[in-house]
């Protein structure tokens, strides 16, 4: 089975591709979803970010969002000690997750792939990439945020021309190229792929 991942910037689509390729029956882990999920249920991990961050990170054993995205939302050293502490869970999970899997291939989504370093051990990289002004429009009308706050966001995150080029293959997610026939032909691509022999590839 191939190990695909699945990235691209703020308001690129990739959650929308994600949700087409399970449509034909690929399996996705949702790594930004999942690492949500164990900063509240993992204990393990609970400890470190109390330690860390302090008592008050959590109410009644429920994460408090807001006080820990107040510590490390305008500073930079706590928001990468928070990630060191976060993605060893999440890519340990993660491995869980592909072993347990039966189809040809099975995909990782995750916005900060390259930027946190789990890149590695994948087969191939997919790419999102959509034009920034149409990436700023759609998370303000998604998030219903200022356009500031979403040059905020986009600031940890990896130019997206750069982020592309170190992509295996690339979608265009533009409004002008059609995008399903692209995800089509891509997973016909992979499904091939994950037929050859390992040694062959």
């Amino acid at each position: 089975m191939l190990k695909i991942g699945l990235t691209g910037g703020i308001g690129s689509g990739k959650s929308t591709v994600a949700k087409v390729f399970e449509l034909l029956g690929i399996p996705v882990f949702y790594a930004d979803q999942v690492a949500k999920e164990l900063l509240q249920n993992d204990a393990g991990l609970k400890q470190s970010v109390i330690k860390h961050f302090g008592a008050e990170t959590y109410e009644n054993g429920i994460l408090n969002k807001p006080f820990l995205a107040s510590k490390v939302f305008n500073d930079p050293k706590k928001l990468e000690l928070l990630n060191t502490l976060v993605h060893p869970v999440t890519i340990q999970a993660a491995e869980n997750w592909f072993r347990q899997q039966k189809a040809p291939y099975a995909i990782k989504e995750a916005a900060l792939l390259f930027e946190s370093g789990t890149a590695t051990g994948l087969d191939a990289i997919i790419g999102v990439t959509a034009p920034v002004a149409l990436r700023i429009q759609r998370v303000m009308q998604r998030d219903r945020v200022a356009r500031e706050q979403v040059l905020e966001r986009m600031k940890h995150q990896i130019e997206e021309s750069l982020k592309m080029k170190l992509c295996t293959f690339v979608l265009s997610n533009d409004e002008q190229q059609l995008l399903i026939p692209q995800i089509l032909t891509l997973h016909q691509t992979l499904l091939s792929q994950s037929e050859t022999p390992s040694f062959l590839q």
